[in-house]
């Protein structure tokens, strides 16, 4: 929406507020700003619709009447009584985290929602400053093919059904879905809903859903649980693993600051005469750690436990056959990196 328009609609809505009789398009287009740049009678009609149309989209309650039975052409107004919210105040910082919220999602189907919030406040009274955070361009994409559908059938609370993958190298699986939310979580999106196939709650990443995601039955059969917290639910499926042990790595002087980073420093200590420092880290997922450890090469050594140390030579073994044609038998020796 381009900020003629927006400024357009937030004078209409307050010149339908601001009178109790209905106003008639030909009337509204002399006094509302915005409507004179209109070249011709039937481009001003065009931008009339299209504006009534926002207007209900956005939740605001535009009536039709007529001033008296003698008028032959309708008049709109805005029902105070139905529209009018109770005082709203906002301090300077929170009128910019309410600007700086409209600019982040950028995807249509929340775009839209943004720029409704922003025309409800300015409505209301509220001055909320988009300048507010320009240096600042945050950004929360929903790229899926499947994010639009899933929307919709959550706010027309309808059931769903898709295949979905549990995993990047299984087969797809046929889902049927009463959808609660799309929620995101560490930068992917996850649908939350009861899975009937299954009669259990679950999470799905958007990522593994194969199109076309298919609404089904009738407008409003799914309703979200009381007490339902969709963002707890993801944490619980799509966070973190448990702890299952701590790993002893010796970290040489000045590398794998990253690594530092994710760890908790123990004390200096020495290795093939290079200094360096004791750095135990949280085991989750030992894939995942040897990983991180291989990655460093010899600037990192496993003290414990043996399992991670024997993660970590096999999978510079994977490298080495990988990059070796053929495997040369001193790459393989990799005791300098792991004890």
């Amino acid at each position: 929406m381009s900020s003629a328009r927006a400024e357009r609609l937030v004078n209409l809505v307050l010149c339908l507020l601001s009178t109790r009789q209905f106003l008639t398009a030909e009337r509204i287009r002399a006094i509302v700003p915005g409507y004179a740049n209109a070249t011709s009678d039937e481009a001003f009609f065009r931008m009339w619709e299209r504006d009534k149309a926002e207007l209900r989209d956005l939740g605001i309650p535009l009536e039709t009447g007529r001033r008296s039975m003698f008028d032959t052409v309708d008049g709109y107004r805005i029902a105070r009584q139905d529209y009018e919210l109770g005082d709203v105040e906002l301090a300077p910082d929170e009128a910019a985290a309410v600007a700086l919220a409209a600019r982040l999602w950028d995807s249509p189907e929340l775009a839209g929602a943004a720029r409704g919030a922003l025309v409800k406040l300015r409505a209301a009274g509220v001055e909320v400053d988009e300048s507010a955070g320009m240096g600042v361009e945050p950004r929360v994409s929903a790229t899926e093919p499947a994010f639009a559908p899933l929307l919709a059938a959550v706010q027309a609370g309808r059931v769903v059904t898709f295949e979905h993958r549990p995993n990047p190298t299984a087969d797809a699986r046929l889902r049927t879905v009463e959808p609660w939310g799309v929620v995101s979580w560490r930068g992917r999106w996850y649908l939350v809903g009861h899975d009937r196939d299954r009669d259990d709650t679950r999470c799905f990443r958007l990522s593994r859903i194969e199109e076309p995601v298919s609404a089904v039955g009738p407008t409003g059969a799914v309703r979200v649980p009381d007490g339902t917290d969709l963002v707890a639910l993801v944490r619980r499926t799509a966070g973190p693993p448990p702890v299952t042990g701590v790993a002893r790595v010796w970290v040489a002087a000045g590398r794998a600051v990253g690594l530092r980073r994710l760890g908790r420093l123990t004390g200096p200590m020495e290795h093939g005469g290079r200094p360096g420092d004791v750095l135990e880290l949280e085991l989750r997922n030992p894939e995942t750690v040897a990983r991180w450890v291989g990655g460093h090469g010899p600037d990192v050594v496993v003290l414990e436990p043996p399992e991670l140390a024997d993660a970590v030579r096999q999978g510079w073994l994977a490298a080495a056959r990988a990059h070796a044609e053929p495997l040369a038998p001193a790459p393989v020796e990799v005791g300098g990196g792991v004890r």
